[in-house]
């Protein structure tokens, strides 16, 4: 099988990460022919590309494929898409991201490629955008949607979306979580003591983390805000903020306002083969993102045997459960999310029984080879239709 990958950028994040590990898979263990075709464009958050992991990984670097619209690049880039597949002639076209997603799918239906596949890994439109440009988004994936013939969601909740949208009909969708590399996570609580004493954490340190970017609509924010209340009560917490990005700054400055400097610990940026070891220091995770898919790092914490705090955006609910993984919160419930760390923070013991819980649940069901096989058997069943 000739299976081409279509993505925008491949920086440090978890589409990237699953598209990969997904294009790896197919060649190692299936014997596929795989190329994977993704624009020169990185960002703050590193490129995942220079750090070796796509081994003898066939890839195609376009000039022109960007993320930000561009009349121009796009047009430049559409073109360059066109000749990258002509010359590869796959089986399969899989799409990611909104441009890459949009122009991948519109290249692959006019050359006729006999499947063609995208994968949502998070919708391109949202509430906290202006309405001219969450409709125009809306249309312009209810577009793409009629050139694939079959859709990924990374969660249940994001097919939910994509339906209520309009944007395809549900039977057009399969719901596949986002594959890793498990082990490390297993083993995370190895490089415990020595991840800690890097930081400079006490013994009695109880270790908040959180992995986001530094952006917009990550809700760091509301993690200091809840800090403020959660140290008045347990002053040996500490927060460990795993990523970097342009708020860096600003975030920096509100903490110590607080007078919560030593409260609060910046990891900068770091490569995704460090973030089992950041995990296995923390004694739980907390995600206030406003919106994402599902966000990697909720799995990757409990397969580690951390319980998860999370607003209820999303796919959160289908692995943050509250009363046995952890918490899921209202977004922006401040109070409500100070006391979720203040009752993880208080007790090791309810700590060990909800990431126990996690780890036992859905360690498998992460898996990248159970991604990527689900995602095999979607390309056959695909392609077999399309014989008859």
């Amino acid at each position: 099988m000739r299976v081409a990958h279509v993505i925008t950028r491949m920086i440090i994040g978890g589409a990237q990460e699953n598209t990969l590990l997904n294009c790896l898979d197919l060649m190692y263990d299936f014997g596929d022919d795989v190329l994977l075709i993704t624009g020169k464009e990185v960002g703050p958050e590193g490129d995942l590309l220079s750090q070796g992991r796509a081994g003898e990984l066939p890839i195609c670097k376009l000039d022109h494929l960007r993320r930000a619209i561009h009349p121009i690049h796009d047009l430049k880039g559409r073109v360059e898409l066109c000749e990258a597949i002509r010359k590869f002639k796959p089986d399969v076209v899989h799409t990611h991201s909104a441009k890459g997603g949009i122009l991948g799918r519109a290249v692959a239906w006019s050359e006729r490629v006999p499947a063609i596949i995208h994968s949502v890994h998070g919708a391109p439109f949202h509430q906290f955008q202006p309405a001219v440009t969450r409709t125009l988004y809306r249309t312009c994936e209810r577009w793409a949607a009629k050139r694939c013939h079959h859709m990924i969601c990374v969660a249940d909740a994001m097919t939910d979306l994509m339906v209520d949208a309009d944007v395809a009909p549900r039977e057009k969708f399969t719901t596949i979580y986002s594959g890793m590399d498990v082990e490390p996570f297993l083993h995370a609580s190895e490089h415990r003591e020595r991840v800690r004493q890097r930081f400079g954490l006490s013994e009695d340190a109880i270790v908040i983390g959180k992995i986001a970017r530094l952006f917009h609509l990550k809700g760091h924010d509301d993690l200091i805000s809840a800090a403020a209340k959660v140290v008045k009560q347990v002053p040996q917490v500490r927060f460990l903020l795993v990523g970097d990005g342009i708020l860096r700054d600003s975030l920096t400055r509100r903490i110590e306002s607080l007078g919560l400097s030593e409260n609060f610990i910046f990891s900068g940026l770091v490569p995704p083969d460090e973030v089992p070891s950041l995990i296995g220091a923390m004694d739980a995770l907390v995600h206030t993102s406003y919106r994402e898919g599902l966000a990697r790092a909720l799995p990757q914490a409990l397969i580690a045997g951390r319980p998860v705090i999370s607003y209820d955006v999303d796919g959160a609910r289908e692995v943050a459960i509250s009363g046995e993984t952890g918490y899921l919160i209202p977004p922006g419930d401040i109070d409500q999310l100070a006391e979720s760390i203040l009752q993880l923070s208080r007790s090791s013991e309810l700590r060990q029984q909800m990431g126990r819980a996690g780890q036992r649940r859905f360690t498998d069901q992460f898996r990248h080879q159970t991604m990527t096989r689900r995602i095999r058997e979607l390309y056959e069943q695909l392609l077999q239709q399309r014989r008859n």
